[in-house]
């Protein structure tokens, strides 16, 4: 090679590799110690000299791609424990520190696109009554069916967590009030659709939602719409109210 040797190679592999991991086989015509070790130590995962036995270099081969499959392995295995890190355990949502983590990304995306992010809050109504009426039990799949039909009803690029008890929070990725109001209401169908069936009956499941939109700081949004919340359930539930930064500010509201 006229500009640069294997150890060099190496090098410049290893400075580009992002993704997955590149298996390096060194095929070298040097043999001595020093050689060897330079290519190792640039980057080099094995070595094999000339002139060479075409077994042992598939042997070879076929020890790196062992390797490989099993650093895809150990991936998938810390890819999954991440995941389970930030899950709701009953409805499989993100919990309350991944979506507020998600809102967080979204807000300095949309700060830099000089776009908006909609988030609505959402309450399932008179929740203590189904506990105290048809049990925990009944209470968990009413959670679980709420969720699983939001969750489908929602774009694949927005982010949907359990806020905590009954409430959640859903944030839609470049949307302005109008759209959010507007993805909110169809939440709200979606829910009240059908009754759960739980092992105590049919359990009819309606959605109280807060609506609020714009790049202003997490907590001022949450705060937005979460007044809005509140307006919705005091006016009868099962219904959406739109809140806005300026209204709070405008009445003097603070939460």
């Amino acid at each position: 090679m006229p500009n640069m040797d294997g150890a060099q190679v190496c090098q410049e592999i290893r400075k580009l590799s992002k993704g997955p991991y590149t298996y390096v086989i060194l095929l070298t015509s040097k043999a001595q110690q020093k050689d060897v070790v330079e290519g190792l130590e640039a980057g080099a995962d094995d070595y094999i000299t000339k002139p060479f036995e075409p077994n042992e270099l598939r042997s070879r081969v076929r020890a790196g791609l062992r390797i490989l499959e099993l650093e895809e392995q150990l991936v998938h295995a810390r890819d999954l424990l991440q995941i389970k890190a930030s899950q709701d355990a009953l409805t499989g949502l993100w919990d309350h520190a991944a979506i507020l983590e998600f809102l967080d990304k979204e807000l300095f995306r949309a700060s830099r696109e000089k776009s908006s992010v909609g988030i609505i809050m959402v309450d399932l109504d008179h929740f203590k009554r189904v506990n105290d009426t048809y049990g925990h039990l009944a209470g968990d799949i009413v959670l679980r069916e709420a969720a699983k039909r939001m969750r489908t009803s929602v774009r694949a690029y927005d982010g949907i967590g359990r806020y905590g008890g009954e409430e959640f929070l859903v944030v839609l990725a470049n949307s302005d009030l109008a759209s959010a109001v507007d993805k909110a209401e169809r939440l709200r169908r979606a829910v009240e659709e059908t009754s759960a069936s739980t092992p105590e009956g049919s359990v009819a499941i309606t959605i109280s939602l807060g609506v609020a939109a714009g790049s202003y700081s997490a907590e001022s949004l949450v705060r937005a719409a979460d007044t809005a919340l509140y307006r919705a359930k005091a006016l009868g539930r099962n219904r959406v109210e739109a809140g806005t930064i300026d209204q709070m500010v405008s009445s003097g509201t603070n939460g």
